[in-house]
């Protein structure tokens, strides 16, 4: 009998990327994709109500003006470990704003808040597993007022849960930025497979806007 050859994550990543359902999800790579890295939830997971916390988060409902930054989509896939899309998964994302301050009371950053930005959102995923978020690239910003030296890099937090899977906490970065390679907290993931949380940016034809593809992938609740 032959042995199943174990695949690159990398691999695993791009198969699943390109050909979700087809036949090459066989069993060699649901045996070889595990879930998406987790990463700190961090001090700014937002705590206070607020009305507004839809998939736009550039228009403030009630808010004639946009929020301050450039414009960005990010969308994807919630998937098992199978390659299998995940229906009715809640899909909660926070972020700083352009000049990164996020609107939470215990930010100690001095930089300005924005009004226009929402800053948070949730969505479900669709029977396709598929989710989308219209958003702005976030602001990096120094640690030193969080009593820590160097700087977080520009990033965008999820959280994302369903019933019957482990829930999810992890981080988007941006290729390109230079920040990332000196960011503690994807130091804290295998250098193999920090691509995992890296996005590559593409251009959606129907906006022509910026267009970040995040796919994640869950493990079952044992």
């Amino acid at each position: 009998m032959t042995k199943n050859k174990r695949i690159s994550r990398r691999d695993v990543n791009k198969r699943l990327g390109l050909a979700i359902g087809s036949s090459l999800i066989g069993a060699n790579i649901a045996n070889a994709a595990i879930p998406t890295p987790e990463q700190v939830e961090g001090p700014f997971h937002p705590v206070v109500n607020q009305p507004d916390t839809d998939i736009d988060l550039v228009m403030v409902k009630g808010r004639t003006e946009p929020a301050q930054g450039d414009v960005i989509l990010v969308r994807g896939r919630i998937l098992d470990t199978h390659g299998q899309p995940i229906r009715g998964a809640l899909v909660d994302i926070w972020q700083a704003n352009h000049v990164g301050r996020y609107s939470h009371a215990k930010d100690p950053n001095p930089a300005l808040l924005d009004p226009n930005f929402q800053g948070w959102g949730m969505v479900s995923t669709d029977d396709e597993g598929r989710y989308g978020f219209k958003t702005i690239i976030p602001g990096a910003y120094p640690l030193s007022f969080l009593g820590d030296e160097g700087w977080r890099c520009r990033h965008i937090h999820f959280q994302v849960s369903r019933d019957g899977f482990k829930k999810l906490t992890t981080q988007m970065y941006f290729h390109g930025d230079p920040l990332i390679e000196q960011d503690l907290e994807i130091a804290k993931v295998a250098e193999e497979d920090r691509h995992l949380l890296i996005a590559r940016p593409e251009q959606d034809v129907a906006s022509a806007l910026p267009l970040y593809p995040f796919d994640i992938l869950m493990s079952q609740d044992s």
